[in-house]
């Protein structure tokens, strides 16, 4: 199977559910013209899906995207220290959303499944100084929302409503189950 993603925690999640993936991945434009946030992130997903799967017709492809949200506001990936100051900020002493949209593609087989998890990630009021120690220890800068859960950022969040995995990059319960409503079954998924 081919993961249409660079995420270093996504390839973790699906080898360890036991895929074996080729990493491929184009790029695009990461834009839709979708005004509901989640089905907006959805369209990435297939976007960045479809450019891989194009060129491997015969292959399946996985891919995702992940955004934080807050205020109805999309955090991305922060751009500098300026930004991830402000995003860790804005999500002080609060909840945000973390939306997980996944796509898996094959185009022979005319398979195209994609969907979302949402959960909701409540954090401990975050100082000044807690910020600065954070981004010293690089692990903001490649992060929806200026952090990961499944590292040092773990230090901020006080709990999780919803799948750590989306939180971290990948649903992995959702998409296995998914696939399986759809005839994949976990032996068929071993061959993938």
């Amino acid at each position: 199977m081919i993961l249409a993603s660079n995420s270093p925690r996504r390839k973790e999640i699906l080898e360890n559910f036991g895929f074996n993936l080729k990493v491929i991945t184009k790029n695009i434009d990461e834009v839709s013209d979708e005004e509901d946030i989640i089905k907006r992130i959805e369209d990435i997903a297939r976007k960045k899906v479809l450019a891989v799967a194009e060129v491997y017709p015969n292959e399946f492809v996985v891919g995702a995207d992940t955004v934080v949200v807050v205020d109805d506001k999309i955090l991305g990936k922060p751009k500098d220290k300026k930004d991830i100051y402000e995003m860790l900020h804005s999500l002080s002493g609060r909840p945000h959303k973390v939306i997980t949209s996944f796509s898996f593609v094959n185009i022979s087989k005319n398979i195209s499944i994609s969907d979302s998890e949402v959960s909701e990630v409540y954090f401990k009021n975050i100082t000044d100084e807690e910020i600065s120690w954070y981004i010293d220890t690089k692990e903001p800068f490649d992060k929806a929302g200026s952090y990961g859960i499944q590292g040092k950022g773990s230090y901020f969040v006080e709990r999780i409503d919803g799948d750590f995995f989306a939180v971290m990059g990948f649903p992995i319960g959702k998409f296995v189950r998914t696939l399986a409503k759809n005839n994949i079954s976990l032996d068929d998924i071993k061959k993938l």
